[in-house]
């Protein structure tokens, strides 16, 4: 059964984003409607339209949410509510001059990466000495490390793409489109449990040598190597896996390519500990690919983090210096992507542990076979 998050866990968020803002030399952080908004105040608007909503947190005041007066209902029967203090606006007022008093004349500010540009400019007149800066820049480890609460959500969101993918592989995939098959697998993870479908990537043949091909008009044949990549939300937390399968028996270079991204996902998994560097995830996969003589072809960072997005900081990727963190979540999908031809890709969530990491995705990495 899922825990359900309390306004004392919100308000322990917020005061961490606090911590972490003075660490990182900023007078407050600005968040707007967004993933971030969500994860710090449970806050969810029904409709997103150009009316400012932004969240406040600086030392100078208690936490305070500032929502266009017609939508404070909503906003006071958030989850973190009581962790904080509303202030509205009316269409007929200026929100920014709501928010001026809240802040520094000449403060250095984090700001949510997903807030308007037209707020971001609003703030920028209104308070004219103010500077601010990208959270995914100043802030990346913002939502990076899960408590056990998180992490159990986390786990039973991959646990629900795992089913979504055993069962896929009892459907019928030769002679139909690559939009039968992801509409399958968009049904089967709402079946166990997701309440969002980000993506369902269907690459059969030649598309999958595409990493951003989703599904298309193309008939799935006998012979084919096929990609499935897809994910989305479970009780708000995000899931992501990758499996490649074949229509009927592989032929020997599409299990020789396999093999190949196999050894490098568990190489890259087994190098998972506290305190190793994101980038080194991203190294040690790329070089199995490498000395196998693919390196070329494998066009894309080993993982991403994950967590209220399927997509978020840090990032493994040559240059992310960023070290791992018990608690942090990411994936591991490394690939090799013939152009014209096929491709590979293998990817599980992991979350870091005290000495190591744990997979939250355990379907089986062999390469199946489909009818």
């Amino acid at each position: 059964m899922t825990v359900t998050f309390t306004a004392d866990d919100y308000a322990h968020r917020m005061r961490r984003t606090l911590e972490s803002a003075a660490s990182a030399g900023l007078a407050g952080v600005l968040v707007g409607i967004g993933p971030d908004l969500a994860w710090l105040t449970g806050y969810r608007p029904t409709a997103v339209t150009e009316r400012l909503t932004l969240l406040v947190l600086t030392p100078d005041q208690p936490p305070t949410l500032i929502v266009p007066a017609l939508e404070r209902p909503d906003a006071a029967a958030a989850p973190g509510a009581p962790a904080l203090t509303l202030l509205d606006w009316y269409d007929a007022s200026d929100p920014y001059r709501v928010v001026a008093p809240l802040l520094r004349p000449a403060g250095r500010y984090g700001i949510s990466d997903s807030t308007w540009a037209m707020h971001l400019i609003g703030l920028q007149e209104a308070l004219p000495g103010t500077t601010y800066h990208a959270l995914s820049v100043c802030l990346p480890m913002l939502r990076a490390v899960k408590d056990e609460h998180e992490l159990t959500r986390m786990a039973a969101a991959g646990a629900s793409a795992d089913a979504a993918y055993g069962e896929i592989l009892g459907a019928r995939f030769a002679g139909r489109r690559e939009t039968e098959v992801a509409a399958d697998l968009a049904a089967l993870l709402r079946k166990f449990g997701h309440e969002q479908v980000d993506f369902t990537v269907v690459g059969s043949g030649p598309n999958g040598a595409n990493p951003h091909h989703e599904a298309g008009d193309r008939v799935i044949e006998n012979g084919d190597a096929v990609v499935l990549d897809f994910g989305g939300l479970l009780d708000g937390y995000g899931s992501d896996t990758t499996r490649t399968v074949t229509v009927g028996e592989p032929g020997d270079e599409v299990r020789e390519v396999h093999a190949i991204v196999r050894r490098a996902q568990q190489a890259a998994f087994e190098a998972v500990r506290p305190g190793v560097p994101c980038e080194e995830i991203d190294w040690v996969a790329r070089q199995v690919i490498r000395d196998a003589g693919y390196g070329e072809f494998f066009i894309h960072r080993t993982g991403h983090g994950i967590g209220v997005t399927t997509h978020e900081p840090p990032y493994m990727v040559a240059g992310e210096k960023q070290p791992l963190v018990p608690g942090m979540c990411f994936s591991i999908e490394p690939g090799i992507y013939l152009p014209g031809r096929f491709g590979v890709r293998i990817e599980d969530i992991v979350t870091v542990t005290a000495d190591g990491g744990r997979r939250l995705n355990n379907t089986s990495r062999d390469l199946a076979v489909v009818a």
